[in-house]
């Protein structure tokens, strides 16, 4: 078992169509533009003007006190819990939840914390499951302290938490004395895709987080906001954890451009995903989740191709995407054409018909 990324094989049949994930972007002209032009400072003292303009404007868009500048999602999320919580706390999550299946153990190992998985579909669980998953607190059982959800829930296939469930997770939550937080890596897809603000899909989370190096096409980064008091207690965390850097306005400035430029065109990647999955759902076999964000879930074994040879086949024809959970997963994102899309499609088809 090796754990350092293996470097890219230069026999490969070169990547022209990049599914694997909206991670996958890379900076656009203005953006790096933007990059080249950053006004910096030394963030780690708090003089860098470009990372604090991100984060006053975060702090704005999520309806909260403060934000801080992050170099990832995932050290958002353990810094969230590593505030919210103390060893030997209870969180509550869903069973694919980015906290469980996609951060290396990182809440037991640093923080000692027990994530208890909660069932449900399209990788939500409702109210009732959440009622249900509360216990009376005693010297038996970890304290229950923070309940946590993801906005998109991705391996549920990007799909949306309503503003309704959320709203009824927080009551419950605030009436058995938890505190909340949203795992909000792609929550600005949910915005675009219903017309709900972040302000209002934040409404009530302790703590939330938006991602800039997904769907935004940014490097690198997410800026997590709460209030004064939490960000206060992120930024020990931030230190502890090697987060706090120097002249970051480089990288805050792709965050910002992202913000003026990259916010509503998520639609277009929406629209893609769907493009795809009509696609797809059209060749007799593959079985399609139809989706609600830019996340395209898929099944080809009843056309008589498993996964891992679909996801084989279609690299040699220079597509990359990847299994995960069982089904491959395709992701729209901004490096991600129309015409890549109708592409793809025939491609699949061309397989299927070789099988």
């Amino acid at each position: 078992m090796h754990y350092t990324p293996a470097l890219p094989d230069p026999r490969q049949t070169p990547v022209r169509i990049n599914l694997l994930s909206d991670t996958q972007t890379r900076p656009t002209p203005g953006m790096r533009e933007a990059i080249a032009r950053a006004e910096v400072g030394d963030e780690q003292i708090g003089d860098d003007p470009t990372v604090n303009v991100l984060c006053e404007r975060v702090a704005d868009l999520l309806g909260k006190q403060a934000a801080v500048f992050m170099p990832s999602g995932t050290m958002c999320n353990v810094a969230a819990t590593l505030v919210h919580c103390r060893p030997g706390d209870e969180i509550l999550a869903h069973e694919t939840a980015h906290i469980i299946a996609r951060e290396g153990g990182a809440h037991a190992a640093l923080g000692g914390f027990q994530i208890t998985p909660l069932s449900g579909a399209d990788g939500q669980f409702s109210p009732d499951t959440l009622r249900n998953a509360i216990h009376p607190r005693s010297r038996y059982q970890p304290p229950q302290t923070v309940v946590s959800v993801e906005q998109t829930a991705n391996i549920g296939g990007g799909t949306i938490w309503s503003k309704a469930a959320l709203d009824e997770v927080v009551q419950i939550a605030r009436q058995n004395g938890m505190a909340t937080h949203m795992d909000g890596a792609r929550l600005l897809n949910a915005c675009v895709a219903t017309g709900i603000s972040a302000r209002d899909m934040a409404a009530g989370w302790d703590s939330a987080w938006i991602d800039f190096s997904k769907g935004l096409g940014a490097p690198i980064g997410g800026v997590m906001a709460g209030s004064s008091d939490f960000i206060d207690e992120v930024w020990r965390w931030k230190q502890r954890l090697g987060g706090s850097m120097r002249q970051a306005g480089v990288c805050a400035a792709a965050c910002v451009y992202a913000l003026d430029h990259h916010v509503d065109r998520l639609a277009d990647d929406h629209a893609n995903a769907r493009a795809l999955a009509r696609g797809l759902s059209q060749i007799q076999g593959i079985e399609v989740q139809q989706p609600e964000t830019n996340l395209v879930f898929f099944k080809p074994d009843g056309a008589g191709v498993s996964g891992d040879a679909m996801v084989k086949a279609l690299r040699q024809r220079g597509v990359l995407l990847a299994m995960m959970d069982g089904r491959i997963r395709a992701c729209t994102h901004l490096d991600v054409s129309a015409e890549m899309i109708e592409e793809t499609v025939g491609l699949v088809r061309e397989i299927v018909r070789g099988a």
